[in-house]
């Protein structure tokens, strides 16, 4: 692949890349990323990391560095991009990432991750469960009351999805 390829394939490459991050739905490490879409696309690790490079310019993605590992995570402007181009992907590539992540998610991910729920108490009362879980073993638990079915949904959301920015606070506020 040339870096100078027609601009549909580029595009391809960029989506390929969202709509990873979009199914992984959790941050994931640059190799790991990489080993993902290898199999799938053939595309050098330099021309990767400019497709990243790009992605972040334009705010799709978010990088930062966890435990010396460069993580990136889809951001929402991202996912909205993804809903309007995930068609540049043919079926067979999205098929065979979805199948890839089946067999390859728990070799790639972290053992952590974080799960939410909300149940309703009454017409405008929802308690939300938030789980930080490892290993299959709860770490992590944190109820709270929502006023409305909206706001337990977007705390479920949050957690779930920003969980590595969030817990970090919580437990630095617990040990002080």
């Amino acid at each position: 692949m040339k870096l100078n390829e027609d601009s549909e394939t580029l595009a391809e490459n960029k989506v390929l890349i969202l709509y990873i991050l979009n199914k992984l739905n959790k941050p994931i490490d640059n190799d790991s990323l990489l080993k993902l879409i290898l199999p799938i696309q053939d595309m050098n690790y330099f021309y990767f990391q400019q497709f990243l490079l790009d992605l972040l310019e334009n705010k799709y993605i978010i990088g930062y560095t966890k435990d010396d590992k460069t993580m990136y995570k889809i951001t929402d402007l991202g996912i909205k991009t993804l809903s309007l181009t995930d068609d540049l992907l043919p079926g067979i590539m999205k098929l065979q990432i979805d199948n890839a992540l089946k067999e390859d998610v728990t070799d790639v991910q972290y053992n952590d991750h974080a799960v939410s729920e909300f149940t309703p108490q009454s017409e405008n009362e929802f308690i939300v469960t938030c789980k930080l879980v490892k290993n299959n073993i709860t770490n992590f638990e944190l109820k709270l009351k929502a006023t409305s079915r909206e706001e337990a949904k977007d705390i479920a959301h949050k957690w779930e999805t920003q969980y590595d920015e969030i817990y970090p606070i919580i437990l630095e506020i617990l040990t002080k």
